[in-house]
């Protein structure tokens, strides 16, 4: 596959000069798929031109076509690239002839823009040396499988995206990653998968090149030659779009099955359901081109894909999830199984009823979650960061119902010899074999923990303690009630001097002092409102936990912000039950939490019960978290002598 890649990249070499280096892939993309499809037609094209001669309906050419040959595209042109080459002089405009004679099944070269690209490498007198160089190419399925095809496309579109600067990690996922996902999305079905006759749908919303697709195909035809499987999906991007879709009928899927078009604002399979979901959707990419018809579908509640909450407008990828959950097919049709790639932000950004948490909640809370899988770092080409494998399935094996487990691979990987871009890593079949092993125990190890789903789920509880404040009429803080905004309105001149002659004596009860103040104030004829008083004695106050507790007009202690803290409070704390119970019961964890854990540290603290919340988040390097001790220092200490050792080595021959 280097080889060919190689020698398919070298051809760009006859672009130089006419052409930047970030413009190659609009010349060398639409000519691989050009080629490949020139290769896979030339056997049957006596064949497809007398099946066709003299029917005027394309819907009757394309059935024809597809019964006798099972290809569902065809080109009524009489030439190939090979005899385009015959005609030099006229090479542009029968290219352009042929490339347009393609049936509708083909608009993938619209997407390149390629007549504009014919014209221009004729212009610049390079058309006839790429034909002629891709006419060396065999790219028939006979000599490059399908599976290797989609590498090769894969491995252009990286070096493209590398010699662009652009991110080449936004088109493809690296096929050992693909490969993990998809035997883990077939992993419970694997059995009726030999049935004789199994048909099995395949959807993925962010399609790219269609590398996932073509794996999944490839993965159960390896298992059932006879099972039939349909694939679907969508794409924004145009380029990768056409790639995948003519990837696809080369393997002769039906073509009408891949959408153009942004899945968030516009899911193209509205109401439609699959046996398996599969994506890789961007990390950390906002959605603000999709805001509006993101949230107009959420206002419908759970008759639209958003109903249980959104995240924020930061990263889309939450969205994704609930989309690919609401593709799923229906329990009651037999279930479908989702296999999701993402970075490590959906299991636990937001904090308690957020949209992020709202979202885990629902899925938790209604047993979708199968798995969740940790992947090695530097494992794709524009990251290194941590990424996961969610795994959902709404008709789960008796043993696994209520239950999530969560797979430690990111030591499960395989050093690379040459790096590409920041994959410095692979998942090799070893690799993947044990982390299956893993999946398929399904039972307590170190790179495994099962849990309930609610041993996911908390309260989020608000901790306040109260003011306390000493008052006095110093220089500094009568100062501060002449530079208040709050006090507008007033002669704060005239307050300042009042305030002046206070002195300088130190109260620790508010009540204390503002009954003193009062006086003062009240003497010399200043009146103020009740907001116009706090706002005061705010001012002239400075916190002192010796002062006494600040209490409002219903004897209770004002909070102050500034010591309030939150705690989280994990469902089943102390052996309590493991859910958002009735509120009394969810009262009685939290005082019981409060006097194990809070009070014996700060016995003035007590809960707002009006902040209570609850959440959902996934801890998952908490849970396989290690105690390393440290070293002793004796060890570390003798390093560094001899380090030093070193040193004076070193200083003694430069000196000698």
């Amino acid at each position: 596959m280097s080889k060919l890649s190689g020698f398919v990249w070298s051809i760009a070499d006859q672009l130089r000069g006419p052409y930047q280096q970030h413009e190659y892939g609009s010349v060398i993309l639409p000519m691989t798929i050009l080629r490949r499809l020139d290769a896979i037609l030339e056997p049957h094209r006596e064949q497809v031109a007398e099946l066709i001669a003299g029917v005027d309906s394309e819907m009757r050419q394309a059935s024809l076509v597809r019964q006798a040959t099972g290809l569902r595209f065809y080109n009524t042109s009489k030439f190939t690239l090979t005899t385009l080459l015959k005609d030099p002089d006229g090479l542009q405009a029968n290219l352009t002839e042929y490339v347009n004679s393609f049936s509708s099944a083909i608009d993938v070269f619209d997407r390149f823009k390629f007549d504009e690209v014919i014209a221009k490498l004729a212009e610049k007198d390079r058309l006839f040396l790429v034909v002629e160089r891709f006419v060396k190419v065999d790219l028939h399925p006979d000599v490059i499988s399908n599976s290797d095809m989609g590498d090769l496309f894969e491995d252009l579109i990286r070096r493209f995206a590398e010699a662009s600067n652009a991110t080449a990690g936004d088109h493809f996922t690296p096929r050992d990653a693909v490969r993990l996902v998809v035997d883990l999305m077939f992993a419970e079905d694997n059995d009726a998968l030999l049935e004789k006759g199994a048909v099995r749908t395949v959807y993925d919303p962010t399609a790219g090149t269609g590398g996932m697709l073509s794996l999944a195909e490839e993965h159960l035809r390896a298992q059932n030659p006879e099972a039939r499987l349909t694939l679907y999906g969508q794409e924004i991007n145009d380029q990768s779009y056409a790639i995948c879709k003519s990837d696809l009928l080369a393997k002769g899927q039906n073509p009408e099955n891949i959408k153009m078009g942004d899945t968030l604002a516009d899911d193209q399979f509205p109401g439609q359901t699959f046996d398996y979901c599969l994506a890789n959707p961007p990390y950390g990419v906002d959605w603000k081109a999709s805001e509006k018809a993101v949230r107009d579908e959420h206002k419908r509640g759970f008759a639209g894909r958003f109903g249980p909450g959104l995240p924020g407008v930061g990263d889309g990828q939450m969205l994704f999830l609930m989309h690919l959950a609401s593709k799923m097919r229906p329990a009651s049709q037999g279930g479908g199984r989702v296999g999701v790639v993402m970075n490590g932000s959906p299991l636990f950004n937001g904090g308690a009823e957020s949209g992020q948490s709202e979202i885990r909640r629902w899925l938790l809370e209604n047993d979708l979650v199968e798995a969740i899988v940790a992947l090695p770092t530097d494992m794709f080409y524009n990251t290194g960061i941590s990424t996961y494998v969610w795994v959902l399935d709404n008709t789960k094996a008796p043993e696994r119902s209520g239950k999530v487990q969560l797979i430690d691979g990111s030591k499960r990987s395989t050093k690379m010899r040459k790096s590409l871009g920041s994959k410095r890593v692979e998942i090799s079949d070893d690799d993947r074999a044990a982390i299956l092993a893993d999946y398929a125990a399904f039972e307590p190890r170190a790179t495994s923990k099962i849990f309930d789903t609610q041993d996911f789920g908390y309260w989020s509880i608000t901790v306040e303690r109260p003011l306390r404040l000493n008052f006095a009429c110093t220089s500094e803080r009568v100062e501060r009630v002449s530079n208040d905004p709050k006090l507008k309105g007033t002669d704060r001149h005239r307050l300042a001097e009042v305030l002046a002659t206070f002195g300088e004596l130190v109260y620790r009860n508010r009540d204390a002092f503002m009954h003193d103040l009062g006086k003062h104030l009240g003497s010399n004829g200043i009146g103020l409102t009740t907001a116009q008083r706090r706002s005061l004695w705010l001012a002239l106050g400075e916190r002192d936990e010796t002062a006494d507790e600040v209490r409002d007009v219903k004897g209770d202690p004002e909070p102050d912000s500034k010591l309030r803290d939150t705690e989280n409070i994990p469902f089943g704390w102390n052996s309590t039950p493991k859910t958002a119970a009735a509120e009394g019961a969810t009262s009685a964890v939290i005082e019981a939490y409060m006097a194990a854990e809070v009070l014996p540290h700060v016995p003035d603290a007590w809960v707002d019960q009006t902040k209570t919340r609850v959440g959902y988040e996934v801890p998952f390097t908490r849970h396989f978290y290690t105690y390393m001790p440290p070293r002793p220092l004796s060890e570390i200490d003798a390093d560094l002598n001899k380090i030093v050792a070193q040193i004076l080595n070193l200083l003694s021959e430069v000196e000698a």
